[in-house]
């Protein structure tokens, strides 16, 4: 148990450091009651020490074999940081990687409505380039009488879709009781803008071991943003996506306004992929495709577009769904944005 004033240290190992060494910083840690975070990266290993800060400074260890420095980590958020870990992290969704050099392109509808819907769309972004499936199951609705989604029939139709198309799939998760159903269907959990500050919710994903997608809540700073994404990759899950999706603020041509500036900071800030979803950012279809543009040009390591065969029927947000044809179009923008900034889709 971690007791008195909790901080953070970061104690970055030599690069000639042995498993031995690592283990005996991580068991000293432990024998003063601090917690231990191992990052091992391509050059290094670097631990968190998250506990008492006086008990954590007080100890030597620079004098511990394999140890190069201790910093102490001042930001809110420690793990998700770079001070923790400086290289991009990349997170493998059933077998895509997010992260690197190659931009991926996440489509589908918002909801699943029904079979022909869902692999209608599928066969459509699946032929277009996009390498995940997008489409929820639980859906949080403004008005309790709008379509909530189809529940676990949803997940089940979502992960046919994956076996006929060789797509696995993100989904919306609104309840911690749901975690458990949701995850064992989807290759990637998502949470969405509204449950960006649910913490039991955060800290149950956290505890399951899908990776997981967190949206920016619609009045979230970055640094409140970040300091969830920690929430999650505390609990041991460390395979986590973030998101931008647009912030509310006094504009009302779009539905959102999209921060793309987000991207670059973030970036600076945190080790995690981070990807953009214009089409809840814009609101219209008709901005989707230049702030899907714009997304790719700032550094974006994916995007979420939503997609329906037909809008006009849709029962969720239809107005910003692309036609597949439409889709078709834009993917050709995004691979020769992708090319100018040397980048591969």
């Amino acid at each position: 148990m971690v007791t008195g004033q909790d901080d953070s240290t970061i104690i970055v190992m030599r690069r000639d450091a042995t498993r031995d060494d690592i283990d005996h910083v991580v068991e000293r840690l432990r024998d003063i009651g601090a917690e231990a975070h191992v990052s091992e990266g391509q050059i290094r290993t670097i631990i968190g020490a998250v506990g008492d800060r006086a008990v954590i400074q007080q100890l030597p260890w620079e004098a511990f074999p394999g140890v190069e420095r201790a910093v102490p980590v001042l930001k809110p958020y420690k793990f998700v940081s770079r001070d923790f870990h400086p290289e991009d992290s990349v997170v493998d969704v059933g077998g895509v990687p997010v992260g690197g050099n190659a931009i991926v392109v996440i489509a589908g509808p918002c909801a699943v409505e029904n079979r022909d819907q869902l692999f209608t769309t599928a066969a459509a972004v699946q032929k277009a380039g996009a390498r995940v499936l997008r489409g929820d199951a639980f859906k949080p609705r403004t008005s309790p009488y709008a379509f909530q989604g189809l529940g676990e029939k949803g997940l089940q139709l979502l992960a046919e879709a994956r076996d006929e198309f060789g797509m696995p799939f993100v989904a919306e998760v609104l309840d911690p009781r749901d975690v458990e159903l949701v995850s064992s269907y989807a290759d990637l959990v998502r949470i969405g803008a509204r449950n960006m500050a649910n913490f039991t919710l955060l800290a149950e994903v956290g505890r399951q071991p899908k990776p997981v997608m967190l949206k920016r809540g619609f009045t979230a700073t970055i640094d409140e943003w970040l300091n969830a994404a920690e929430y999650v990759y505390k609990e041991g899950n460390h395979n986590v996506i973030l998101c931008e999706r647009g912030i509310r603020t006094f504009e009302q041509q779009t539905r959102n306004t999209l921060d793309i500036s987000a991207v670059p900071v973030v970036e600076a800030l945190s080790h995690l992929p981070l990807i953009v979803d214009p089409s809840h950012s814009g609101g219209r279809s008709a901005l989707v495709p230049a702030l899907t543009r714009a997304a790719v040009a700032a550094g974006a390591d994916g995007v979420m577009i939503d997609v329906h065969p037909t809008p006009e029927t849709a029962q969720v947000d239809g107005g910003q769904a692309l036609r597949p044809a439409e889709f078709g179009q834009l993917m050709d923008q995004v691979r020769a944005v992708a090319t100018a900034v040397g980048r591969g889709v």
